[in-house]
């Protein structure tokens, strides 16, 4: 069985919720004062199951909006998370104007399918209203809606009207889960001995009792107690359901209300917008909109007064778009991809519609990015233009984070990455992504920067990966580190702490050439006893030279102050070997005299040693890691 939300639209007294209670047998007023008015107030709500010519099944949640003009936000409210809509049109009042107002949101909020029922048929006119009706819709999304005729009073056309219903349902894709699910608030109660309860329709994803979750955007954190659809309890809400939950670790008013939404994600509600505002050309009042000029914003059940800016116009007219930024005076937890409506600043006239392309927004980006973005609203639920113009403005991006601000899911953006790196858009691994061209500037200018070390000191094995570090410091160490990595897949190799190019042979430079020898000398003149590593680098070209000999190999770096050759080392590491072989454990003393060398030489020899995994120190004893004999050993 699908689950699906629908929601009636239409003038006020034309009969939305008379139609509701004959489809479901459930009144959708619930205040005493609609009772009293004999008009709807708030939203109402219903049930309805339905089952369609091939048997498909379909759990219809119904939200019943008011249609008078001055309950236009609680209209909003109930349609912003709908999947079809029942536009009601009375035979005895034809197209009126909320009429017209609710097409132009459900136009502006996406709404892809309508059914128009036609009440009060009973009275007649019917042939004639159809047409206006027709006419009304041509040249909207709506221009081949069913329009099914009905009366309540009789009860002819429900049952016409049930199919139609089923018939539409058929069509649409069941509302997805994309792992993100925010139910916005469109009431908050408390019951006795339950606590804080909210009602809303679920979307974009699935919730499960004992979840935690967050309010935003005051981001208040609370576990969910139970669960409710429809009266019914149940351990897991699907998307495309109107759903209570109990929340008892919340208080109404202070800690959530209507307007808020629930989630289990933990972000950061937006301030500003980048959108692409778009105005019907079907608006009676012609007044254009200027920039700077202030507006309410409505987001689901969220309602923001917001200045508006436009990027490149000074004013909107009537049946015109373009790129502007809504600078909001209420933080709202907006998606890539989320519709908004517009209202003016005196809530009397709906004036435009708006879809959501930047969520992050500080300041508006360049011409070429705002152009770029702006492709979005072409086709919002493009996954593939989405993830490319996000990457194209982004450059750098960690792939798990990317838009996770959307309405795509996260394998839909790890897809789409996936087919980018195929074809070389991007440079793709399982932290890093980036613009391939990017990502190749990056890696030229690594290449460069070794290079240059390899042509200015030969001498040296290569560069230092801290030093490379440096020179890209507006790199995070994940992207850094990445770099490093894919360097080394081709040409460049890393050595511990040294990077370099594969081809890149140590050379000593000629006017380095003396001060190797004259080191040479030094150490071969008392082998087992060598001058201090500081007597050896006194000037600046000792130390190079003395840097070269070590890298190369030919001197071993013992300790911070010791340096010896490598063939002296060599010979002191096998007189060792062989002293303690043949008489066992042996103290330092003891090594000393046998090597003939200073205590200031043979402590760091032999802490090199045993790194080196040769001698292991017992006490004050030293034997051999991997004794020759049995006998050794037991000593």
């Amino acid at each position: 069985m699908s689950n699906f939300i629908l929601a009636t639209a239409g003038h006020v007294d034309h009969g939305k919720s008379a139609l509701v209670k004959a489809l479901t047998g459930t009144d959708p007023d619930r205040l005493p004062e609609e009772k009293a008015r004999g008009i709807t107030i708030d939203l109402g709500f219903a049930e309805l199951n339905l089952n369609g010519q091939s048997g498909d099944q379909f759990h219809v949640g119904i939200v019943d909006v008011p249609g008078h003009e001055d309950f236009v936000r609680n209209m909003i409210a109930g349609v912003g998370s709908i999947d079809l809509a029942l536009l009601v049109v009375a035979a005895d009042d034809e197209w009126m104007p909320q009429t017209e107002e609710h097409l132009q949101i459900l136009t502006y909020l996406g709404v892809k399918r309508i059914v128009v029922a036609l009440t009060k048929s009973d009275l007649g006119k019917i042939d004639n209203v159809a047409a206006q009706i027709r006419e009304e819709l041509k040249e909207t999304p709506f221009a081949h809606s069913p329009i099914v005729p009905t009366s309540v009073r009789t009860g002819d056309g429900i049952e016409k009207l049930k199919s139609a219903l089923a018939a539409e349902f058929v069509k649409l894709t069941a509302p997805r889960d994309i792992g993100k699910p925010r139910l916005f608030v469109d009431r908050a109660f408390k019951l006795q001995g339950i606590g804080t309860v909210v009602t809303g329709t679920l979307t974009d994803g699935v919730l499960r009792v004992g979840d935690t979750v967050f309010v935003q955007p005051r981001n208040l954190s609370a576990r969910i107690r139970s669960l409710q659809t429809h009266g019914r309890d149940v351990d897991l809400i699907q998307p495309g359901t109107r759903t209570a939950i109990n929340l008892p670790d919340l208080e109404i008013g202070g800690d959530v209300k209507r307007g808020d939404v629930i989630t289990n994600l933990s972000f950061e509600p937006s301030s500003t917008l980048d959108v692409v505002l778009y105005r019907s050309a079907r608006l009676e009042r012609e007044t254009p909109i200027k920039s700077g000029a202030s507006a309410y914003v409505h987001h689901g059940t969220t309602r923001a007064l917001a200045k508006i800016l436009f990027a490149e116009t000074a004013a909107l007219a009537t049946g015109q778009s373009a790129i502007a930024q809504l600078r909001l005076s209420t933080p709202l937890l907006a998606f890539v991809g989320d519709r908004l409506i517009i209202r003016d600043a005196s809530e009397q006239h709906t004036i435009a519609g708006c879809v959501v392309f930047n969520v992050d927004a500080k300041n508006f980006k360049s011409p070429q990015e705002r152009s770029l973005l702006a492709t979005r609203a072409v086709a919002p639920d493009d996954v593939a233009l989405v993830v490319w113009t996000e990457v194209s403005q982004t450059g750098v991006f960690e792939p798990s984070r990317l838009l996770e601000r959307s309405r795509l899911s996260r394998h839909e953006i790890a897809r789409s990455l996936q087919r980018l790196a195929e074809h070389g858009e991007i440079f793709l691994s399982e932290e890093v992504g980036a613009k391939m061209l990017l990502w190749r500037e990056f890696h030229a200018r690594a290449g460069q920067l070794v290079d240059a070390v390899h042509k200015t000191h030969p001498e040296r094995r290569g560069m230092e990966v801290n030093e490379l570090r440096r020179e890209f410091s507006s790199l995070t160490p994940a992207v850094f580190n990445e770099l490093v990595v894919d360097l080394c897949r081709g040409d460049f190799a890393r050595a511990g702490s040294i990077i370099s190019k594969r081809s890149h042979r140590v050379t000593l430079p000629p006017e380095l050439q003396a001060a190797a020898g004259n080191i040479h000398a030094a150490l071969a003149t008392k082998p087992f006893d060598p001058p201090s590593r500081n007597d050896l680098s006194k000037s600046e070209q000792d130390r190079k030279a003395l840097r070269f000999l070590i890298e190369n190999g030919e001197i071993v770096e013992v300790s911070d102050e010791l340096v010896l050759s490598r063939d002296s080392l060599d010979k002191m590491e096998a007189a060792i070997s062989d002293f303690i072989s043949s008489n066992g454990a042996a103290t330092v003393s003891q090594i000393r005299e046998k090597v003939g060398t200073s205590r200031r030489v043979i402590i760091p020899v032999l802490e090199h040693l045993d790194r080196a995994g040769v001698t292991l120190r017992t006490g004050d004893l030293r034997k051999l890691r991997d004794p020759k004999s049995p006998a050794v050993a037991g000593s």
